[in-house]
């Protein structure tokens, strides 16, 4: 039977790498990834249909009255959302369904889906996820501050996730 995953965690956890890497190593057991929709401006490195499908914040509010969502949230100012025709159809196809969430996308997937995985990835300490969204290069400062205070409410929320996993030594982290 095809399950539904949620991985979560702070912003420069490693969590978008893990995943990568988790849907090179295993492709024979039919994981896929969920594309979400966002609100949010589109980054030079990436793809409209393959990062996110980028909409305006009123496509957007359609969506959700028209209860398109398996779950949204407000992330950082953006809206964020996971399409729940295009879950459905992969695990009524046998697919494996990863879903790259906040803690509140897991939180609402585990109300639809209870049994639903939920894995929350941790960063080895507060001062290496602080060099990690600096080495990155991404945001500018302000949005690494708000990042890294949001960061101690969301490993707070982690507890509530089935595993928790440290990235501090990837390959580790990866099995």
């Amino acid at each position: 039977m095809a399950k539904l995953i949620v991985i979560a965690a702070p912003s420069g956890a490693g969590k978008t790498s893990l995943i990568k890497a988790l849907l090179t190593e295993a492709k024979h057991l039919k994981f896929t990834l969920s594309v979400s929709y966002t609100t949010r401006k589109k980054r030079a490195t990436e793809e409209h249909g393959k990062s996110y499908y980028f909409i305006s914040k009123e496509e957007f509010e359609l969506m959700i009255k028209e209860k398109e969502f398996l779950e949204y949230a407000d992330v950082f100012g953006d809206l964020k959302g996971t399409s729940k025709s295009w879950v459905e159809n992969k695990i009524k196809n046998k697919w494996n369904v990863i879903l790259e969430l906040d803690w509140q996308g897991a939180s609402q997937i585990k109300d639809v889906y209870p049994n639903a995985e939920t894995i929350f990835i941790l960063p080895p300490s507060y001062e290496d996820l602080k060099l990690r969204l600096n080495e990155r290069g991404l945001d500018k400062k302000e949005a690494i501050e708000k990042r890294l205070v949001e960061a101690k409410e969301e490993i707070k929320e982690g507890q509530h996730f089935d595993h928790l996993i440290v990235n501090d030594k990837f390959e580790e982290a990866l099995t």
